[in-house]
């Protein structure tokens, strides 16, 4: 029975992965290299990450430095940064770019929580719509006569149980950026 299941506990984890990620990039005044994984170059023609083709580090709580494998691409990533949403101007001395990361006003960061939270209700929202499915499912398994009623209330609790793990997940994981976030 647990085969069922498996596979919505599986899209569940895959949303909570996505919510991870996109509360990542949430610039919260630290300096956080995921800022840059939707930032591309355009290296031999092809828009290549940054990450892919410098090695980006944290030198301090607020700043970034990014050191290019081939010193050409220099202004390549300066051009694509300041062109990004990120909002911050990068320093280069040739050799190595400094981006550092201004404390945001507290209106700023109230707005970013208002951000992660809205992406953590819209990660709950997925998740119940994949226990819907799974409930849906477990229904016309029982129409089709493969289950019992037993077996569908089982796995319709199991799925529930599930369901209220992602959630209280995916709280966790907000309420852990709201702090990040409204940390001066």
């Amino acid at each position: 029975m647990s085969a069922e299941t498996q596979v919505y506990e599986n899209k569940m984890k895959n949303t909570i992965d996505h919510l991870t990620k996109e509360l990542g990039a949430i610039r919260a005044g630290r300096a956080n290299p995921a800022v840059l994984d939707k930032v591309t170059v355009d290296y031999y023609g092809a828009p290549t990450p940054i990450n892919q083709v410098a090695a980006v580090a944290v030198a301090e709580a607020r700043v970034l430095t990014i050191s290019p494998w081939d010193p050409s691409l220099m202004k390549l990533i300066e051009k694509a940064i300041l062109s990004s949403d990120i909002g911050i101007n990068p320093t280069n001395d040739g050799r190595v770019m400094r981006l550092v990361f201004p404390a945001p006003t507290e209106e700023r960061r109230k707005q970013l929580v208002k951000e992660a939270m809205h992406m953590g209700e819209e990660a709950k929202v997925a998740v119940r719509n994949v226990r819907r499915e799974a409930m849906d499912k477990f229904k016309s398994m029982k129409k089709a006569g493969d289950i019992t009623e037993d077996d569908q209330k089982n796995l319709e609790e199991k799925m529930q149980k599930i369901t209220d793990k992602a959630t209280k997940e995916i709280d966790a994981i907000c309420s852990a950026k709201q702090k990040e976030i409204m940390e001066i």
